[in-house]
């Protein structure tokens, strides 16, 4: 026997939400979904009207939601927003370069403009080379630093206000179990802001950070949105995946648990004493940074002079290589 409605509209439920577990036909599911979105964006008040904002478009199912959803709630409730799409090529063969067909697509759909820079022309390396030289150990590190970024650059390119990223629940309760296994003060302190600031002062917001992955894929999946599924080829070894395979195990427990982890993220206070880095103008390319060179300018130095593990070191131990091997070249010059 057909399942009711729990909206009590009359139509026979079609599924379960995993955030709630009420039972709803498409329809009161779409309203749902889309409602609590505009919850968020209204309660943390992210947008204000007529302003530009650029999506962070990689052509993957959280991307996709989140550009249809905004354009949505952009004609629903007449938020009054420039809405583009900003997507970084990276430069990863038989991965990137086919959902950056799906993003091309979507240009299409929600007929919004779209701005594609790749890693090659901003930092003279793809990931297909970056991996070439260093292996899949690390390689991930290198690709987070350089996207953050490569999405400063575009967002500053594209004069835009704000930009936008698909992070859901998922995505932020994993980066809570992350730095506290890593004991990351820094990254703990900032990792539920639903609100960031980029390193060129432009703000960063995730209207899905309260929005389940499962919902968004059903969304994605009732409402027949085109979206780009393979996962990242280099990606297997990558440090966020153990995080996510527990919190998945946990989610199977008890589906409330993603959002106690991120309810706790937000509780979280650093005691008076504790040290934090210092924001400073990296001296080499002029974004923000917590050292004098930026972490991208670092590994990107790394990777110019052939050393690229000396970049994945701490900047103490960068600055006294540098300083041993600018002695032996002195040494070296002194015997001609």
């Amino acid at each position: 026997m057909p399942v009711a409605c729990s909206a009590k509209c009359g139509a026979p439920a079609v599924l379960k939400r995993p955030k709630t577990g009420d039972t709803l036909c498409k329809e009161c599911f779409f309203n749902a979904f889309e409602l609590e979105i505009h919850h968020t964006i209204v309660k943390n008040k992210l947008f204000e009207k007529h302003r530009r904002v650029a999506i962070a478009a990689s052509g993957g199912k959280d991307s996709t939601v989140l550009a249809h959803v905004l354009k949505v709630l952009n004609e629903r409730y007449t938020y009054g927003l420039d809405l583009v799409l900003l997507s970084i090529d990276e430069g990863i063969t038989g991965y990137r370069d086919d959902s950056l067909e799906t993003v091309k697509q979507n240009k299409e759909d929600y007929e919004m403009d779209l701005k594609i820079l790749s890693y090659n022309e901003l930092y003279g390396w793809t990931m297909d080379a970056i991996v070439n030289q260093i292996g899949r150990k690390n390689n991930c590190t290198f690709c987070g630093v350089f996207r953050r970024q490569a999405l400063d650059r575009g967002a500053a390119l594209l004069r835009v206000d704000c930009v936008v990223t698909g992070h859901n629940a998922d995505d932020i309760a994993e980066t809570v179990l992350m730095n506290v296994l890593r004991g990351d003060i820094a990254r703990l302190q900032r990792c539920t802001d639903i609100i960031t600031t980029g390193s060129d002062s432009i703000p960063r917001c995730k209207p899905l950070k309260y929005a389940y992955e499962k919902e968004i894929v059903m969304y994605a999946y009732y409402k027949k949105l085109v979206y780009f599924s393979t996962e990242c080829i280099f990606a297997p070894n990558a440090y966020r995946g153990h995080a996510r395979t527990f919190l998945k195990h946990l989610e199977k427990i008890r589906p409330a648990s993603i959002m106690d982890i991120i309810h706790s993220g937000e509780q979280f206070s650093i005691k008076e004493g504790v040290k934090l880095p210092n924001r400073e103008i990296c001296k080499l390319c002029g974004y923000l940074s917590s050292q004098p060179v930026c972490k991208a300018c670092s590994l990107l130095e790394g990777l110019n002079k052939g050393l690229p593990k000396l970049s994945l070191s701490k900047q103490s131990v960068q600055n006294r290589i540098r300083l041993e091997n600018q002695i032996k070249i002195q040494q070296a010059v002194a015997q001609l």
